[in-house]
This record gives C-alpha cells, structure tokens and sequence, in this order.
C-alpha cells in the first residue's frame, strides 16, 4: 500500500472535490458514524430530509456526535437542521457551529464548532464536498438525466467496501487502452483520452464478449470523470447503458468503492424482457468491474509506470489528477499539462475525429 506522498501527488494527503460517502438508503432518522478522508464524522438528516455531514468530536469533551444514544432523556437528537451532542447536549448547525448549550446563556465561544462540508443528494446516493483548503465547490457533480428519466430503470448501489489501493491506481483505468481485452474480452476498435479543465473522458469502441454491441458489431463508450472520485459511463449498443463507478478515500492509501448500473428499457411501460435485459447488464457491469478489483487487491502499488509507446497516456492522466492533491490556485498548471486530445500509438481514434 502506497500513500499520496509516494505517488509524489503533491501538496495534499486527500484531494479535492465532490465524492460519494453514503448510499441514500443507508441513512435513516438517526446519525450516522463515518470514516472518509481520513476523519471520523458524522452524518445526519434534518427535518426538512437534507442530509448534513460534520467532524464527529464535539469540541466539548470529545464525544462522536453520532454516538448511539439510548436513554429515553437523550430522544430527539435532531431538532429541526441542528444535532445534538449525545454527551452534554450541545446542539449544532449544518454549519458546524454550536448555537444553544442547555445550561449556558452567555455567548458561546467562537471556538465551539466543527468542520462542516457541504453536501448533496442525488441519484440514490449522498455526496460531500472535500477541500484541504475549506473553500466553497468550484465545479458541480456529474448530470445524469438518465436517472430521472420514466425510460429508465434506476439502480440499488452495490457496496464494495474497501481496497488498500490509492485512488490513483483506480484513475489511471481511464486511459488503460490495453487491460481490455485481457480484463473485459473487449476488441478495441479506437480508443481516445480527453482532459479538459477538471473532466477527463475515455472514448472507446469495439467487440464486446458478453455486452450487445451495435449492428456494426461496435459498442461505443463515453466514460468521464468529473473531479476526482465520480466516473459516469455511458454504453451505446443494442441497449444503452449508463454505469457509475464511485470512489471515495477513507484513509491515505484506502479507498471505499461503489457501483451502478441502469438502462433505457425498449418499450414503456417496461416487459419482462426489459427487466430480464437490465439485470444481465447489471450483473455483465459487475462482474467486468469486479475483474479490475481482484487486480487491485493484489498487486503491488504502481507508483512508476514503466510505460511502453502503445500504452495509454498514463502521464497525462497523472497529470491531470495532481491538480485535486495541490492549492486550488495551482489548478491551470497541471491542466495545461493534461488538456487536450490524446491517441494510443497503434489505436485509431474516434471516427468522427479521423474523419475530420
């Protein structure tokens, strides 16, 4: 196991940018204790159902505010937006910030806070903001339309719990043009690695040993990354697909990953056949993903690449990445490295674009 200062990312232990924590499901009416970024926080519901995630240690004495609490005296930990400290009640805001002590009436000290990170909730999942520098986002999550779409079958997240691998070794399939065929029995027909700004794209076609591809006997993929830790990738073939591979640090050198799938069912409302179709791509999704993760689980971290010339662009894509570990301010350096339009020797490039 390597960590963030082996790969030489750069200023920062964990990187920047919006990142899976919870699935939707998994947070009821009562505080939940987390392990991200390599914190303990706690995260929790308001009335109005907006989910809210703060550091756990009370700067009281210390108590995890998403302690289990079960005296009768203690019931209704969440008033309104605000949690209370399970040990002597303090009461905090989505903000962080102490705002009412049970047997204090004075002003409540500037120091009685904790960190609070802004949070959202979509597509059955819960998302948190992380910054080493606690500045407000600078760029949203990924739009998935698709989830919305009465079309659509959404999904139940699987958890894949943890692996003892950087993030980084996780990143760098994006532009893997070679592991496909041994990993998925995919017969690459192009491949192509776009980065621009904090988005990074795979666009890739061919063969498929399982998936249904296109009557040209292509299936085209659009996979990209927004920030960090949230790849969407979109399928075209004889069913599209749209599959999400999230993953968030919990410690430096541990990762936490989630996986979903959805498709657009051919007829509305839904036949059989229809749900028969997006249970294979689920289980056909999972079990090529699964392939990547039996590789991490055992190999040793690859903190240099001993890139050949019909590798990816692997550079370019570490490039790109080191601007989430490094000041938000140092962001345009490193994407100047990575922007651009990039081929893999001996792969042809997006038709549309060789066209042209």
């Amino acid at each position: 196991m390597a960590g963030s200062a082996e790969y030489g990312l750069g200023e920062f232990v964990f990187p920047r940018g919006w990142f899976m924590v919870a699935r939707s499901a998994d947070l009821g009416n009562e505080p939940m204790p987390l392990h991200m970024f390599g914190r303990e926080l706690a995260l929790y519901r308001g009335e109005s159902g907006q989910p809210y995630l703060l550091d756990a240690y009370c700067p009281h004495m210390k108590a995890h505010l998403a302690a289990e609490q079960t005296s009768s005296e203690g019931a209704g930990r969440i008033e309104g937006e605000f949690i209370r400290c399970p040990y002597h009640w303090w009461r905090f805001g989505p903000d962080g910030r102490c705002n009412a002590i049970p047997y204090f009436e004075g002003d409540i000290p500037a120091a009685a806070k904790v960190r609070a990170y802004p949070t959202q909730e979509r597509f059955g999942c819960i998302f948190a903001w992380h910054d080493p520098e606690e500045l407000a986002p600078d760029f949203d999550l990924p739009d998935v339309p698709e989830w919305d779409d009465a079309a659509w079958f959404t999904c139940e997240w699987d958890d894949l719990g943890t692996l003892d691998v950087h993030p980084q070794e996780i990143t760098d399939n994006l532009v893997d043009t070679r592991h496909f065929g041994p990993i998925y029995g995919q017969r690459i027909v192009y491949f192509e690695s776009v980065f621009e700004g904090v988005k990074g794209w795979q666009y890739s076609g061919g063969g498929h040993e399982t998936m249904v591809a296109s009557d040209e006997g292509v299936m085209a993929v659009d996979a990209c990354y927004q920030g960090p830790g949230l790849l969407v990738a979109r399928y075209s073939g004889e069913t599209d697909a749209v599959q999400m591979i999230f993953h968030t640090p919990k410690d430096d050198g541990v990762t936490q990953v989630w996986h979903g799938l959805i498709t657009r069912a051919k007829t509305t409302p839904p036949t059989t056949d229809d749900v028969a179709v997006n249970q294979q791509y689920h289980d056909v999704g999972l079990a090529a993903f699964s392939q990547d993760f039996a590789i991490w689980q055992s190999k040793a971290p690859a903190v240099q690449i001993l890139r050949m010339p019909g590798d990816g662009p692997f550079h370019r894509c570490r490039a790109w990445y080191r601007q989430f570990y490094n000041p938000r301010a140092q962001a345009a350096e490193y994407q100047a490295r990575a922007d651009g339009s990039h081929e893999t020797q001996g792969i042809a490039i997006r038709p549309a674009l060789a066209a042209e």
